[in-house]
């Protein structure tokens, strides 16, 4: 059921041509802007989106240069575990990494306590309206969000078509606060 969903989503999304999913990714950045505690917020993390994932290039280009903290995730397959890095240049400090998604280069790994994090803006697969994720199935951030601070907003970025009315959360799946579409911003009250 779950790999199933997985699949059909992931095609839906990889069918929405690059004027789609930028136009979209423009109205959910805009959404996010406006949320009180990605404004108020000092150390950001966001993933770098791929394979026609809500785009993330502005928003971290915009939050560098009005003065905000950025980190980045390093994927470590050996240990299923994600790094956050900081970087100063988008995307100047940056290179292909683990799966081909652009990660820090050597010289430009900068780590961060993730209890310092004050925002995780979250990749995945599919959501529900209660803040549950699909992801890709590694579980790397299902690991990473309990790491931050208590007080951390995790923040997800989505196309409506990624919405779902269940995605099979499992014990171990960490769900998010809230959820930003191009139509809606989701509060989950979790």
């Amino acid at each position: 059921m779950k790999r199933e969903l997985r699949k059909k989503i992931i095609a839906d999304r990889m069918a929405m041509s690059n004027e789609e999913v930028t136009r979209k990714s423009q109205k959910i950045a805009k959404r996010l802007e406006d949320l009180p505690e990605y404004r108020e917020a000092g150390l950001i993390m966001f993933y770098i989106d791929f394979r026609n994932e809500v785009q993330t290039g502005d928003l971290i280009k915009r939050a560098l240069a009005r003065g905000k903290r950025v980190v980045v995730p390093i994927t470590v397959r050996e240990t299923s575990t994600l790094i956050p890095s900081e970087i100063k240049d988008f995307p100047g400090d940056l290179t292909n990494g683990t799966w081909g998604i652009l990660e820090p280069q050597k010289e430009c790994i900068r780590p961060v306590d993730p209890s310092e994090i004050d925002v995780v803006i979250v990749p995945g697969v599919s959501f529900d309206t209660r803040g549950n994720r699909m992801g890709y199935g590694g579980g790397f951030y299902d690991r990473f969000l309990p790491r931050t601070k208590p007080d951390a907003k995790h923040i997800a970025l989505a196309f409506e078509l990624q919405m779902r009315d269940n995605v099979y959360p499992e014990e171990h799946d960490q769900p998010v606060h809230y959820v930003i579409t191009e139509e809606r911003v989701i509060k989950c009250f979790n």
